[in-house]
Protein backbone atom coordinates (compact mmCIF):
# COMPACT_ATOMS: atom_id res chain seq x y z
CA UNK A 1 0.00 0.00 0.00
CA UNK A 2 1.42 3.39 -1.03
CA UNK A 3 2.13 5.75 1.88
CA UNK A 4 -0.02 8.86 1.90
CA UNK A 5 1.94 11.94 0.88
CA UNK A 6 0.88 14.18 3.77
CA UNK A 7 0.99 11.55 6.49
CA UNK A 8 1.32 13.29 9.88
CA UNK A 9 1.74 16.77 8.38
CA UNK A 10 -0.24 19.35 10.36
CA UNK A 11 -2.44 21.76 8.40
CA UNK A 12 -4.45 24.75 9.61
CA UNK A 13 -7.37 25.64 7.32
CA UNK A 14 -9.25 28.81 8.15
CA UNK A 15 -12.79 28.81 6.82
CA UNK A 16 -12.60 25.03 6.58
CA UNK A 17 -16.21 24.35 7.51
CA UNK A 18 -17.57 25.17 4.04
CA UNK A 19 -16.76 26.01 0.44
CA UNK A 20 -13.17 26.02 -0.80
CA UNK A 21 -11.84 25.65 2.74
CA UNK A 22 -13.85 22.49 3.26
CA UNK A 23 -12.65 21.04 -0.05
CA UNK A 24 -9.10 21.83 1.06
CA UNK A 25 -9.56 20.00 4.35
CA UNK A 26 -10.73 16.96 2.41
CA UNK A 27 -7.75 17.13 0.04
CA UNK A 28 -5.24 17.15 2.89
CA UNK A 29 -7.06 14.66 5.11
CA UNK A 30 -7.33 12.18 2.24
CA UNK A 31 -3.53 12.17 2.14
CA UNK A 32 -3.13 11.49 5.85
CA UNK A 33 -2.67 15.03 7.15
CA UNK A 34 -3.82 16.11 10.58
CA UNK A 35 -6.02 19.17 10.14
CA UNK A 36 -7.20 21.97 12.40
CA UNK A 37 -10.26 23.77 11.04
CA UNK A 38 -10.48 27.35 12.27
CA UNK A 39 -13.98 28.59 11.50
CA UNK A 40 -16.65 30.60 13.29
CA UNK A 41 -19.43 28.18 12.28
CA UNK A 42 -21.24 26.52 15.14
CA UNK A 43 -20.88 23.26 13.18
CA UNK A 44 -17.08 23.36 13.07
CA UNK A 45 -16.48 20.63 15.64
CA UNK A 46 -19.16 18.38 14.15
CA UNK A 47 -17.72 18.76 10.65
CA UNK A 48 -14.24 17.99 11.95
CA UNK A 49 -15.42 14.84 13.74
CA UNK A 50 -17.13 13.62 10.59
CA UNK A 51 -13.98 14.11 8.53
CA UNK A 52 -11.86 12.32 11.10
CA UNK A 53 -14.05 9.25 10.70
CA UNK A 54 -14.25 9.51 6.92
CA UNK A 55 -10.50 9.82 6.32
CA UNK A 56 -9.20 7.92 9.37
CA UNK A 57 -6.99 10.79 10.46
CA UNK A 58 -7.30 13.49 13.11
CA UNK A 59 -9.30 16.57 12.21
CA UNK A 60 -10.19 19.04 14.96
CA UNK A 61 -12.52 22.00 14.86
CA UNK A 62 -11.60 25.22 16.64
CA UNK A 63 -14.32 27.86 16.65
CA UNK A 64 -12.45 31.00 15.61
CA UNK A 65 -13.22 34.53 14.52
CA UNK A 66 -10.14 35.60 12.54
CA UNK A 67 -11.13 39.27 12.84
CA UNK A 68 -10.38 38.97 16.58
CA UNK A 69 -6.62 38.78 17.24
CA UNK A 70 -7.03 37.18 20.66
CA UNK A 71 -9.32 34.53 19.16
CA UNK A 72 -6.67 33.63 16.60
CA UNK A 73 -3.97 33.27 19.23
CA UNK A 74 -6.27 31.06 21.30
CA UNK A 75 -6.88 28.91 18.20
CA UNK A 76 -3.14 28.57 17.65
CA UNK A 77 -2.56 27.51 21.26
CA UNK A 78 -5.32 24.91 20.99
CA UNK A 79 -3.83 23.60 17.74
CA UNK A 80 -0.29 23.39 19.15
CA UNK A 81 -1.58 21.67 22.27
CA UNK A 82 -3.24 19.05 20.07
CA UNK A 83 -0.64 18.61 17.32
CA UNK A 84 2.58 20.27 18.52
CA UNK A 85 3.35 22.10 15.27
CA UNK A 86 1.96 23.57 12.06
CA UNK A 87 3.41 22.59 8.68
CA UNK A 88 0.93 24.22 6.32
CA UNK A 89 -1.55 27.07 6.43
CA UNK A 90 -4.51 27.58 4.12
CA UNK A 91 -6.27 30.85 4.82
CA UNK A 92 -9.68 31.02 3.19
CA UNK A 93 -11.86 33.22 5.41
CA UNK A 94 -13.38 36.19 3.59
CA UNK A 95 -16.61 38.14 3.37
CA UNK A 96 -18.13 40.53 0.84
CA UNK A 97 -20.21 43.62 1.47
CA UNK A 98 -23.30 41.77 0.22
CA UNK A 99 -24.15 44.72 -1.98
CA UNK A 100 -23.74 45.50 -5.67
CA UNK A 101 -21.13 48.23 -5.72
CA UNK A 102 -21.28 49.64 -9.25
CA UNK A 103 -20.74 52.50 -9.25
CA UNK A 104 -18.83 52.55 -5.96
CA UNK A 105 -20.91 55.50 -4.73
CA UNK A 106 -23.81 53.08 -4.27
CA UNK A 107 -21.92 51.99 -1.17
CA UNK A 108 -21.26 54.11 1.89
CA UNK A 109 -17.82 54.19 3.55
CA UNK A 110 -19.43 52.32 6.44
CA UNK A 111 -20.00 49.35 4.09
CA UNK A 112 -16.23 48.87 3.95
CA UNK A 113 -15.36 48.43 7.61
CA UNK A 114 -16.35 44.82 8.27
CA UNK A 115 -14.97 43.63 4.90
CA UNK A 116 -11.56 45.15 5.55
CA UNK A 117 -11.49 43.92 9.15
CA UNK A 118 -12.19 40.32 8.16
CA UNK A 119 -10.39 40.13 4.83
CA UNK A 120 -7.28 42.18 5.57
CA UNK A 121 -6.85 42.18 9.33
CA UNK A 122 -8.01 38.56 9.52
CA UNK A 123 -5.11 37.64 7.22
CA UNK A 124 -2.74 39.77 9.29
CA UNK A 125 -3.85 38.14 12.54
CA UNK A 126 -3.42 34.64 11.15
CA UNK A 127 -0.06 35.44 9.54
CA UNK A 128 1.34 36.95 12.74
CA UNK A 129 0.20 33.94 14.77
CA UNK A 130 1.43 31.19 12.44
CA UNK A 131 4.69 32.65 11.14
CA UNK A 132 6.80 32.35 14.33
CA UNK A 133 5.92 28.64 14.55
CA UNK A 134 7.16 28.01 11.01
CA UNK A 135 10.24 30.23 11.40
CA UNK A 136 11.25 28.33 14.53
CA UNK A 137 11.06 25.06 12.59
CA UNK A 138 12.65 26.58 9.46
CA UNK A 139 10.00 25.11 7.21
CA UNK A 140 6.40 25.56 6.16
CA UNK A 141 3.99 26.65 3.46
CA UNK A 142 1.20 29.19 3.42
CA UNK A 143 -1.50 29.60 0.81
CA UNK A 144 -3.80 32.60 0.98
CA UNK A 145 -7.02 32.75 -1.00
CA UNK A 146 -7.43 36.04 -2.81
CA UNK A 147 -9.60 36.48 -5.91
CA UNK A 148 -9.43 37.51 -9.54
CA UNK A 149 -11.34 40.55 -8.26
CA UNK A 150 -8.11 41.62 -6.56
CA UNK A 151 -6.35 41.82 -9.92
CA UNK A 152 -8.90 43.44 -12.21
CA UNK A 153 -10.65 45.94 -9.96
CA UNK A 154 -13.99 44.17 -10.12
CA UNK A 155 -16.76 46.74 -9.81
CA UNK A 156 -19.30 44.32 -8.40
CA UNK A 157 -18.02 44.77 -4.83
CA UNK A 158 -15.23 47.37 -4.42
CA UNK A 159 -14.51 46.67 -0.72
CA UNK A 160 -14.04 42.98 -1.50
CA UNK A 161 -11.90 43.71 -4.57
CA UNK A 162 -9.66 46.12 -2.65
CA UNK A 163 -9.22 43.67 0.21
CA UNK A 164 -8.23 40.87 -2.17
CA UNK A 165 -5.62 43.13 -3.80
CA UNK A 166 -4.25 43.75 -0.31
CA UNK A 167 -4.11 39.99 0.32
CA UNK A 168 -2.01 39.49 -2.82
CA UNK A 169 0.37 42.30 -1.91
CA UNK A 170 0.87 41.26 1.71
CA UNK A 171 1.49 37.64 0.67
CA UNK A 172 4.28 38.86 -1.62
CA UNK A 173 5.81 40.82 1.26
CA UNK A 174 5.66 37.72 3.41
CA UNK A 175 7.19 35.52 0.72
CA UNK A 176 10.19 37.82 0.48
CA UNK A 177 10.59 38.01 4.25
CA UNK A 178 10.28 34.28 4.85
CA UNK A 179 12.12 32.70 1.92
CA UNK A 180 15.34 32.60 3.95
CA UNK A 181 13.51 30.56 6.59
CA UNK A 182 12.36 27.94 4.04
CA UNK A 183 8.77 29.10 4.41
CA UNK A 184 6.90 29.46 1.12
CA UNK A 185 3.98 31.86 0.68
CA UNK A 186 1.65 31.90 -2.31
CA UNK A 187 -1.73 33.30 -3.27
CA UNK A 188 -4.48 31.63 -5.27
CA UNK A 189 -7.09 33.66 -7.08
CA UNK A 190 -10.26 31.66 -7.69
CA UNK A 191 -12.44 32.81 -10.54
CA UNK A 192 -16.13 31.97 -10.61
CA UNK A 193 -16.88 29.40 -7.93
CA UNK A 194 -20.32 28.46 -6.66
CA UNK A 195 -19.86 29.35 -2.99
CA UNK A 196 -22.16 31.24 -0.59
CA UNK A 197 -19.80 34.23 -0.77
CA UNK A 198 -19.93 34.36 -4.55
CA UNK A 199 -23.69 34.08 -4.62
CA UNK A 200 -24.14 36.87 -2.06
CA UNK A 201 -22.38 39.27 -4.43
CA UNK A 202 -23.79 37.94 -7.68
CA UNK A 203 -27.32 37.79 -6.29
CA UNK A 204 -27.07 41.50 -5.47
CA UNK A 205 -25.82 42.07 -9.03
CA UNK A 206 -28.68 40.01 -10.46
CA UNK A 207 -31.31 41.73 -8.35
CA UNK A 208 -30.49 45.22 -9.65
CA UNK A 209 -31.29 44.24 -13.26
CA UNK A 210 -34.41 45.71 -14.78
CA UNK A 211 -37.50 43.52 -14.69
CA UNK A 212 -37.42 43.27 -18.48
CA UNK A 213 -33.87 41.85 -18.40
CA UNK A 214 -34.14 39.79 -15.24
CA UNK A 215 -33.83 36.01 -15.65
CA UNK A 216 -34.00 33.23 -13.11
CA UNK A 217 -30.78 33.55 -11.06
CA UNK A 218 -29.35 30.19 -12.16
CA UNK A 219 -30.04 30.91 -15.83
CA UNK A 220 -28.69 34.45 -15.49
CA UNK A 221 -25.47 33.28 -13.80
CA UNK A 222 -24.98 30.50 -16.37
CA UNK A 223 -25.19 32.98 -19.22
CA UNK A 224 -22.83 35.32 -17.37
CA UNK A 225 -20.25 32.53 -16.95
CA UNK A 226 -20.49 31.56 -20.61
CA UNK A 227 -19.94 35.14 -21.70
CA UNK A 228 -16.92 36.02 -19.50
CA UNK A 229 -15.06 32.75 -18.81
CA UNK A 230 -13.11 31.33 -21.79
CA UNK A 231 -13.63 27.72 -20.62
CA UNK A 232 -17.33 28.60 -20.23
CA UNK A 233 -17.92 26.86 -16.93
CA UNK A 234 -17.88 27.45 -13.21
CA UNK A 235 -14.84 26.42 -11.23
CA UNK A 236 -15.53 24.08 -8.31
CA UNK A 237 -14.17 24.23 -4.76
CA UNK A 238 -12.29 21.04 -5.59
CA UNK A 239 -10.56 22.75 -8.53
CA UNK A 240 -9.19 25.37 -6.16
CA UNK A 241 -8.31 22.82 -3.49
CA UNK A 242 -6.25 20.86 -6.01
CA UNK A 243 -4.03 23.90 -6.61
CA UNK A 244 -3.83 24.64 -2.89
CA UNK A 245 -2.66 21.09 -2.28
CA UNK A 246 -0.09 21.26 -5.07
CA UNK A 247 1.43 24.48 -3.74
CA UNK A 248 1.59 23.05 -0.22
CA UNK A 249 3.14 19.75 -1.27
CA UNK A 250 6.71 18.87 -2.20
CA UNK A 251 5.69 19.26 -5.84
CA UNK A 252 5.51 23.01 -5.24
CA UNK A 253 8.84 23.15 -3.41
CA UNK A 254 10.27 25.90 -5.64
CA UNK A 255 7.14 28.02 -5.89
CA UNK A 256 6.89 31.07 -3.64
CA UNK A 257 5.67 34.63 -3.93
CA UNK A 258 3.34 33.67 -6.76
CA UNK A 259 -0.26 34.65 -7.52
CA UNK A 260 -1.90 31.80 -9.39
CA UNK A 261 -5.30 32.09 -11.03
CA UNK A 262 -7.66 29.13 -11.12
CA UNK A 263 -10.29 30.89 -13.16
CA UNK A 264 -11.00 29.13 -16.45
CA UNK A 265 -8.96 31.77 -18.26
CA UNK A 266 -10.97 34.75 -17.01
CA UNK A 267 -7.88 36.84 -16.22
CA UNK A 268 -5.07 36.69 -18.77
CA UNK A 269 -2.06 38.96 -18.46
CA UNK A 270 -0.04 39.70 -21.56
Amino acid sequence: MMQKEMLDHVVVVTGGASGIGNASVRAFASQGAKVAIWDQSEETATIADSMSREFETTVVGVKTNVADESDVHAALLATLEKFGSVDHLVHGVAIGSGKFGFPFLKLAPSDWHSVLQVNIMGMVHVAHAITPVMVQRQQGSMVFLASVAGQIGSQTDPPYSASKAANINFAQCMAKDLAGHNVRVNTICPGMVKTPLNKSVWQAWHDQASEADKLDYDEWSRKKIESIVPLKKWQTPEDIANMIYFLSSSRGAHVTGQTINVDGGYVMHW
